[in-house]
């Protein structure tokens, strides 16, 4: 296929790229409310259907998502965060608890090679955050989520491999999702939290002990698939081993 002559930016992909820029950065964090289209308008220069189609392309993408009545908000970080939690979302929870295996265990692993003492102590902070947001109480549940997350992220975080904290970064919305169906559920206290499991954790990469590290992630995540496969309708019997 012959070359082409490169056809010069319009303004909607200007402005495409500017929010993108901001979302990518930090600058607009998730959940942040972006100015209105007035606003937007107004700060960048551009025509209000201009504005309006950045935008529309935006939350098609799955980065922005707009709320009848309150705004837009940012939703993910990038546009294929955006599509690897649309694909999460609708996988099974098993599913992904999955590839949430595959993945955690290679990155205790490592962890357990390469944790910093920065790594550690934030870490074992982590952990005692996830600690504090245990609660039977179902209006709790969604702080002890973000708890979970932050601790399995700075586990990610301590393996020091840019593209896996980067794919598990992408993972986070999806895996937010996963979550709450877990916590929300049926389950045995003892199963929903794992005090014990994630503390083995801790310990395994604090020791720079590579195999018990990964033996650890292992133990905590196949515990929680063999919970919820047990509390499936018509399986009975395995929950009480496990717990």
């Amino acid at each position: 296929m012959p070359l082409r002559g490169a056809v010069r930016k319009n303004l909607v992909d200007e402005v495409i790229e500017q929010i993108e820029g901001l979302i990518t950065s930090g600058e607009w964090p998730l959940e942040y409310r972006i100015p209105s289209e007035p606003e937007l308008v107004e700060r960048l220069g551009v025509g209000r259907n201009t504005v309006r189609e950045a935008v529309r392309a935006l939350v098609h993408t799955g980065m922005l998502q707009t709320r009848q009545g309150d705004g837009t908000y940012v939703r993910s970080r990038s546009g294929v965060g955006a599509a690897l939690a649309r694909v999460v979302q609708h996988r099974e929870v098993l599913e992904v608890y999955e590839v949430r295996a595959s993945l955690e265990r290679d990155a205790a692993r490592m962890a357990a090679v390469r944790a910093t003492a920065d790594d550690l102590a934030l870490l074992r902070e982590a952990l005692a955050a996830r600690d504090r947001a245990q609660s039977t109480r179902p209006e709790q549940h969604e702080a002890f989520v973000e708890a979970d997350l932050r601790f399995h992220r700075q586990v990610v975080a301590a393996s020091r491999n840019s593209a896996l904290i980067d794919l598990y970064g992408h993972l986070t919305d999806g895996l937010r999702e996963t979550l709450r169906a877990v916590v929300d559920s049926a389950l045995p206290d003892a199963v929903r939290h794992q005090a014990p499991e994630h503390a083995a954790i801790v310990a395994a990469i604090e020791a720079g002990d590579a195999e018990a590290a990964e033996r650890a992630a292992a133990l905590c995540l196949d515990r929680a698939v063999a919970a919820l496969e047990s509390n499936r309708p018509g399986q009975t019997g395995a929950q009480s081993e496990e717990v």
